[in-house]
């Protein structure tokens, strides 16, 4: 990303949101957005993959997890990976899934700035749901691990709508979920697919450079990028919003 293209997204962070006033409710993914997992996943991929041969025997490098595995879900990874046997394909994620767990369980961290976020949520009583691609036995073990589970209000599964992420309609379930309308609620995403799908839902989202380049999420018209919770840019367009009286607090 080029310093002009962050300049923009900066001095447009504070309108963006203050368009929403009076906010009541904020959609967050889960991989990638309130935890550093994508190492996790391409560590488990890439040594799974290694064992059948995959490649050649090559290891997958970041640049192919980034392009073939990263916020897609299960079916469209198993297409990627094994397109000539999509049943394969598919057990080989179920297996990849359980590996997955076990590696949360000993190495999972929260997104830097991710608690003082939540505080700011619940001191502020707005609605929020989980909305997620992954599998929901994983869902729930990233966000148990993570100490949030009384946090949201409701879990959204890509696997269990209709159409997953890219598409629209599991974050319009989410707002569902929790009484919401989309002209006062906002995303947090960290994948192109869930940048798209949230853009595509009609919110603003908020992008997270966890680990895909910025000019990669650039590319799924987010409304700003963050570097994580800390980022000064995220809490100057809160704290304007809360100037503003753009905060619909919940009783």
């Amino acid at each position: 990303m080029t310093t002009s293209s962050v300049d923009t997204c900066s001095s447009d962070s504070k309108n963006a949101l203050l368009k929403l006033a009076p906010v009541e409710a904020i959609l967050f993914d889960v991989d990638g957005t309130l935890c550093d997992s994508d190492p996790l996943h391409h560590y488990a991929f890439r040594e799974m993959l290694l064992e059948i041969g995959f490649n050649g025997g090559v290891p997958i490098d970041e640049e192919f997890f980034i392009k073939n595995i990263a916020g897609k879900h299960n079916d469209d990874i198993a297409r990627a990976l094994f397109p000539d046997d999509f049943e394969r394909g598919l057990k080989f994620t179920d297996d990849k899934e359980t590996y997955f767990r076990r590696l949360v369980k000993e190495q999972l961290k929260p997104v830097d700035g991710l608690h003082k976020l939540v505080k700011w949520v619940k001191d502020h009583g707005l609605k929020r749901a989980a909305v997620t691609n992954a599998p929901r036995a994983n869902a729930e073990l990233m966000i148990s691990m993570l100490g949030l589970t009384e946090f949201f209000q409701a879990i959204i599964i890509g696997s269990e709508c209709e159409h997953a992420k890219p598409h629209p309609e599991p974050y319009l379930k989410g707002l569902e979920a929790i009484g919401a309308s989309k002209e006062h609620t906002f995303i947090f995403e960290d994948s192109p697919s869930g940048i798209k799908a949230g853009v595509a839902a009609g919110m603003p989202v908020i992008g997270l450079s966890t680990r895909n380049p910025e000019d990669f999420l650039m590319e799924a018209k987010p409304t700003f990028l963050i570097k994580n919770y800390e980022d000064p840019k995220l809490w100057d367009a809160l704290e304007e919003l809360e100037r503003q009286g753009g905060i619909k607090t919940q009783v």
